[in-house]
């Protein structure tokens, strides 16, 4: 009889682990599944700046790109403390900014800012945060303000 209910004992044990694992996969798959679902959101918060928008992030590609555009870079800076609520107001409000406009946000003294940006920076003579420089086809300075954010930007682009 002991081999018996050792035989029973052991296969109830081998079913449990067995149920519990099933479950485990099934619990898996479905936040997996919830997780696929939910990324285009979390993306398309990601993509704000996008270098398809009216508000975009710098690269070299996206200042050349739109060099038949206005173009206007914003000198931005992730510790100051006026330039985060410019930037969200920026991506609130992208669709006021005027089509053939590209405000362009270039890291300004951050940890991440790249060579190119501290040359962008150096070359408009750019001091510190939160200032705009408004380019031509050719890259001179067309108008240049400190501060602000929509209600400023389309007042000064010229």
């Amino acid at each position: 009889m002991d081999k018996k209910a050792l035989l029973i004992g052991g296969t109830i044990i081998f079913a449990s682990v067995g149920a519990f694992y099933v479950a485990t996969q099934r619990e898996k798959s479905t936040t997996t599944s919830t997780e696929t679902q939910q990324a285009p959101e979390a993306q398309k918060s990601q993509d704000e700046l996008s270098s398809n928008g009216r508000y975009v992030e710098y690269t070299k590609a996206v200042l050349e790109q739109n060099a038949d555009k206005r173009r206007v870079l914003y000198f931005y800076a992730s510790w100051c403390p006026t330039c985060q609520p410019a930037d969200d107001k920026f991506k609130e409000n992208s669709d006021k900014i005027p089509e053939d406009t590209r405000v362009i946000r270039v890291n300004y003294n951050d940890p991440n800012t790249d060579q190119e940006e501290k040359d962008l920076a150096k070359k408009y003579n750019v001091t510190y945060q939160h200032t705009f420089v408004q380019i031509d086809k050719e890259a001179n300075v067309v108008a240049k303000w400190n501060g602000g954010g929509i209600e400023e930007l389309l007042k000064n682009i010229k």
